[in-house]
C-alpha cells in the first residue's frame, strides 16, 4: 500500500462517515491520520506565515526569490503530501495494512472511494513551479495562505446526499440508463450492418469479398483503440462530455460512409465509426457503477450486456432488407448516423453528469459564486494530467496485468474467443443459409434471431438470479466473492460448445432442415451471453481497484481477435467445410470449459499470490464465502475474526 491509499482512507471518512464507521467503529484510522497531518499543517502554516512576513518586509516577491523557490514547491503541493510525513507515513501505512487484514470490507470501501478520485489519468500533486514567482500584480503583496485548506474541500454530505447519483430518483436513473442503452445499441448494431450490405457495396465499387470484410474488421479495430482514449477522458472531465461528443462523431463518420465515392473512404470512415462507437461500450458500465449499488448493478450490467450482444444479431437481417430495397446500401450507414445524432441530442438535453468528482467540481464552483469565498474547491480540481502516468496506467498496466495474472489471461482469452465468434458467425451463417439453403438478402439474416432468442434466454436467467445474488451479498456484508460468478459460466461454456458442433454438422448439408442449425444457433447465443457476461463480472470482482486496467486489457484483446477472425473465417470454411471448421472452433471451446471449474476450486489461492488482486488471506476469504452462502460456520468465523483483532 502506498501513501495515496492512506490518504484515500482519510478521504473516505470525510465523504462517507457512516460507512466508514461500519468498518472502523473506534475511528482508529482517522484519529491517527488527523494527528499525523495536524502536526504537518502546523509546520506548513508556520512556514507560510514566515513567507508572507518576508514578502511584506521586502515589498516584492523578487527580493525573496531564493526562499520562494522552496516555499512555492510546498505551496503547489496538496496538504496530504509533505516533506514532514516521510517517517510517519511508513508507520501509518503499516497500521492501515494490518487494519485491512482484519477488516475485509475496508478494502472494498477504499476501492469504491478510489473509483471516485481519478485513479487512472492524473496525479494529485500539482506542478512544481520553476524559477521566480511572478509578481502578484498592481504592486500588491501575495495574500496569506488559507488557514486550513482541508476545510475548503467540498464533499458529499453523507450517504444520503441527494446530489450523489445513487440517491437520485428512480425515474432519473431509468431515463439516463435508457439513453445509454440506446447509445450502446447504436454502436453494436452498426458493427454488423455493414456485412449485410457488403455484396451491394462490392458491386458498386468493384471490390472483392475479401476486401469488404475489412469494413467489419476495421470497425472492431476502432473498438480496440477507443478505451485508451475515452476511459481517461471520462475520469478527467466526467462521463457526459465523451458520451455526447462520441455520439456526434459516430453520426458524422457514418455520414462519411454513406456519401463515400470510393472504397478507401468507406474503410477509413468505418474505422473512425468504430472508434467513436467504442465510447458507450467503454463508459456505460462505469456510469452504472456511479448510479447503482452492488445490489442493483447486476441487472443494469446484464441489460447492457444483452444490448452489446443483440445489436450485431439484429443488424444482418435489417441491413439486408434495407440494402436490397429502393433505399440502397448507403442507408445502412445513414440510419446509424441518424440514430447517432438522436443519441447525441438526447444525451445533450437529458443526461446528467454521474461521475462523483466532477459533480463536486460543479458544487464547488456554485458555492464559490454564491458565498464569494474563492478558496472553496473540489479535489478533482487538483488533478493534473501527466503523460507518463497516462501511458503507464492506461496501456502498460493493462498489459502487465494481462500477461502476469493467470486469471486475467485465461478469462480474457476465453471471452475474446467468444466475442470473436460472435462476428465470425456473420460469415458462417451467410455460408449456411445463403449458400447451402439459398436464402436471399435479408432472409439470410433471419436465422440470427435464433441466436438472439438464445441470448435473451440467458439474459432472463441472469435477471432471475439477481435477487439470490443480492441476498447472498447482503449476508456477506456487501463484499462480493468473485467465485460466485462462475457457476453460470460453467453452464454457458458447455452449452456453447454443443451449439458449435451442432451448428457445423447440421448446417453443412441442405438435406437437414434449416430450423436445425437455427436451434443450435440459439444454444450458441445462450452460451455466449452467460459465459461472456460472467467472465467480465468475475474479473471486476477479483481485481477491485485494478478492475479498470483488467477490463481494458480484456477489451483490447477481444476487439483485436474479433477484428482478425472474420479475415480468415471464409477461407477456413471454404477450405475444410462448415462442418470441420465449426468442429475446430468447438474443440477450442472445449479446451476452455475446465477454466471456470479450475478457478472455482483454486481461484482464491491464485488471487492470494497475485500482485493486483486484493485477496490476502485465503482462509479468511473462504470463511467470508461461507458466510455469504448461509453456511452454519459463519458465526464461528466471526468469533475467530474478533479474537484476531
Amino acid at each position: 500500500m502506498n501513501r495515496e491509499d492512506v490518504n484515500i482512507s482519510y478521504a473516505e471518512r470525510e465523504s462517507s462517515p457512516v460507512r466508514f464507521h461500519d468498518y472502523d467503529p473506534n475511528d482508529t484510522v482517522s484519529k491517527k491520520y488527523q494527528d499525523l497531518h495536524q502536526r504537518q499543517a502546523e509546520e506548513e502554516q508556520a512556514a507560510d506565515r514566515e513567507e508572507a512576513e518576508e514578502v511584506e518586509r521586502n515589498g516584492s516577491v523578487s527580493s525573496a526569490s531564493t526562499a520562494d523557490d522552496g516555499q512555492s514547491n510546498r505551496r503547489g503541493r496538496p496538504d496530504h503530501v509533505s516533506r514532514t510525513t516521510t517517517q510517519s507515513s511508513g508507520r501509518m501505512e503499516e497500521m492501515v495494512m494490518n487494519y485491512l487484514d482484519r477488516h475485509p470490507t475496508a478494502a472494498k470501501r477504499i476501492h469504491d472511494h478510489r473509483l471516485q478520485h481519478s485513479r487512472t489519468v492524473g496525479s494529485m500533486k500539482a506542478a512544481v513551479a520553476k524559477g521566480e514567482l511572478p509578481p502578484f500584480g498592481d504592486g500588491k503583496p501575495y495574500p496569506p495562505p488559507l488557514p486550513d485548506k482541508d476545510e475548503y474541500v467540498v464533499e458529499f454530505d453523507g450517504d444520503d446526499d441527494p446530489m450523489h447519483p445513487q440517491n437520485w430518483p428512480r425515474v432519473t436513473k431509468l431515463y439516463i440508463s435508457a439513453i445509454l442503452i440506446f447509445n450502446a445499441f447504436n454502436a453494436s448494431f452498426a458493427s454488423a450492418i455493414f456485412s449485410a450490405a457488403s455484396p451491394f457495396i462490392g458491386q458498386e465499387f468493384g471490390t472483392s469479398r475479401e476486401v469488404l470484410v475489412l469494413g467489419t474488421s476495421l470497425y472492431l479495430l476502432g473498438y480496440a483503440f477507443g478505451p485508451i482514449i475515452f476511459a481517461p477522458i471520462s475520469e478527467l472531465y466526467g462521463r457526459r462530455i465523451p458520451i455526447i461528443g462520441s455520439a456526434f462523431a459516430f453520426g458524422v463518420f457514418n455520414i462519411g460512409v454513406a456519401i463515400a465515392k470510393d472504397i478507401q473512404t468507406v474503410m477509413v470512415c468505418r474505422f473512425f465509426v468504430g472508434l467513436a462507437g467504442s465510447c458507450p461500450l467503454t463508459i456505460v458500465a462505469a456510469i452504472f457503477t456511479d448510479l447503482y449499488s452492488n445490489h442493483f448493478r447486476g441487472a443494469a450490467v446484464a441489460t447492457f450486456g444483452a444490448t452489446v450482444i443483440c445489436g450485431p444479431l439484429l443488424a444482418p437481417s435489417l441491413g439486408g432488407f434495407i440494402a436490397k430495397s429502393y433505399l440502397g446500401w448507403r442507408f445502412t450507414a445513414y440510419i446509424p448516423a441518424f440514430l447517432g445524432f438522436a443519441a447525441a441530442t438526447l444525451a445533450l438535453l437529458f443526461q446528467k453528469e454521474t461521475y462523483g468528482p466532477v459533480i463536486l467540481v460543479s458544487k464547488a464552483a456554485d458555492l464559490r459564486r454564491r458565498t464569494q469565498n474563492w478558496g472553496i474547491r473540489a479535489r478533482q480540481e487538483e488533478v493534473e494530467v501527466d503523460f507518463k502516468e497516462l501511458v503507464s496506467q492506461n496501456l502498460s498496466r493493462p498489459l502487465r496485468i494481462l500477461f502476469t495474472e493467470p486469471i486475467v489471461l485465461l478469462v480474457t482469452l476465453y471471452s475474446s474467443f467468444l466475442y470473436a465468434l460472435l462476428y465470425t458467425s456473420l460469415t458462417a451463417f451467410q455460408l449456411v443459409f445463403a449458400g447451402v439453403h439459398g436464402f436471399g438478402p435479408g432472409n439470410d439474416g433471419l436465422p440470427y434471431y435464433g441466436v438472439l432468442i438464445g441470448a435473451l434466454m440467458g439474459y432472463g436467467l441472469l435477471l432471475l438470479d439477481v435477487p439470490r445474488y443480492a441476498k447472498r451479498l447482503t449476508a456477506n456484508d456487501n463484499v462480493p466473492v468473485p467465485e460466485w460468478r462462475l457457476p453460470p459460466m460453467m453452464v454457458g461454456g458447455i452449452v456453447f460448445a454443443i451449439g458449435l458442433f451442432g451448428f457445423g454438422w447440421s448446417g453443412q448439408y441442405n438435406t437437414v432442415h434449416w430450423i436445425v442449425p437455427t436451434v443450435f444457433g440459439g444454444l450458441i447465443g445462450f452460451g455466449i451471453y452467460l459465459t461472456f457476461l460472467n467472465s467480465l463480472n468475475y474479473i471486476i470482482d477479483a481485481y477491485l481497484a485494478f478492475a479498470a486496467s483488467a477490463i481494458a486489457a480484456n477489451t483490447i484483446m477481444r476487439s483485436l481477435l474479433a477484428a482478425a477472425f472474420p479475415l480468415f473465417a471464409s477461407y477456413m470454411f471454404q477450405g475444410i467445410g462448415i462442418n470441420w471448421g465449426m468442429t475446430l472452433l468447438g474443440c477450442i471451446a472445449v479446451l476452455f470449459i475446465p477454466s471456470p471449474f479450475l478457478f472455482y476450486r483454486y481461484g482464491k489461492k491464485i488471487r492470494a499470490k497475485s500482485k493486483f488482486a486484493p485477496a490476502i488471506d485465503v482462509e479468511k476469504d473462504e470463511k467470508e464465502e461461507g458466510k455469504g452462502s448461509g453456511d452454519e460456520e459463519a458465526g464461528e468465523s466471526g468469533s475467530n475474526e474478533k479474537k484476531e483483532e
